[in-house]
């Protein structure tokens, strides 16, 4: 890390870069504030985040939308990756009925907005079943990510070289220990960098369950505006608070991205 920072140089027309942007983002805050005449209050802010009671100090309401948003996220890319999957077995197998349930799937969830998705399953589906808005949020989530996954892992298969199906035959091995012991692991090991960018979607995605009532993130963000007119302040701080998780999964999808290929070769 240390030696691949060395290598870098910054240059003096990336200082001006730097400046450039800095003194922009000034005026434009500026204009912004005397245009609208808004009173910037940031400090107010921090008894969103972490305040102080007379137990010490616990969370705010948005860092504990956070957290919903976070196991919205979490189940919903479990259950997307298990969708995912057996939609791409579906898709490659031989028999036509799940072929055609498949391709009805994929291609229904891809072509139809997700806030449409989530409109149906929470005014349509979820009363017949009596689902919760949390559930009905997972299960929607799941369901449009688990298309997305589908592709990927049906990729992932397709791009197995044709030896390996035959060399597992020629051993004797019946069709789910092929997928299973050789088809599947070096798929998946394929995949797994798209799978994974697939998740940082997910997560920003998330922002739109609260349109059917689940606190998360977003949700909370708008009950705080609707109190306290903070409205540039909360959204900025909301905005940046996806911005730092998804900087750090993206760091991270990276450094895996390179050991897969590193050990892949």
């Amino acid at each position: 890390m240390y030696r691949k920072i060395k290598n870098y140089k910054i240059y003096f027309i990336d200082f001006l870069l730097i400046g450039f942007i800095i003194i922009s983002s000034f005026l434009l805050l500026r204009n912004l504030s005397e245009n609208l005449g808004y009173n910037w209050q940031f400090y107010r802010i921090w008894e969103y985040l972490i305040k102080k009671t007379e137990n010490g100090y616990e969370f705010g309401i948005l860092i504990k939308g956070l957290f919903i948003t976070l196991e919205v996220s979490a189940i919903s890319l479990i259950l997307s990756f298990i969708f995912g999957l057996f939609s791409a077995l579906f898709s490659i197998s031989n028999s036509f009925m799940l072929k055609l349930i498949s391709a009805f799937y994929v291609e229904t969830i891809r072509n139809t907005p997700l806030l449409i998705q989530i409109f149906f399953n929470y005014f349509v589906i979820s009363p017949i079943f009596n689902i919760s808005p949390f559930v009905t949020a997972i299960l929607t989530l799941s369901l449009f990510e688990g298309a997305y996954a589908s592709e990927i892992i049906r990729g992932g298969i397709n791009s197995i070289h044709s030896g390996q199906y035959e060399a597992a035959r020629s051993l004797g091995l019946t069709e789910y220990q092929m997928y299973r012991f050789i088809v599947l692991p070096q798929a998946l090991k394929n995949v797994a960098p798209p799978l994974a960018s697939q998740g940082i979607s997910l997560i920003k995605d998330s922002s739109l369950v609260s349109t059917i009532s689940v606190y998360e993130l977003t949700l909370y963000g708008q009950a705080i505006v609707s109190e306290t007119f903070l409205s540039f302040e909360v959204w900025f701080t909301i905005a940046l608070i996806y911005l730092i998780i998804n900087v750090i999964l993206s760091a991270g999808i990276k450094i895996f991205s390179k050991k897969v290929t590193r050990s892949a070769k």
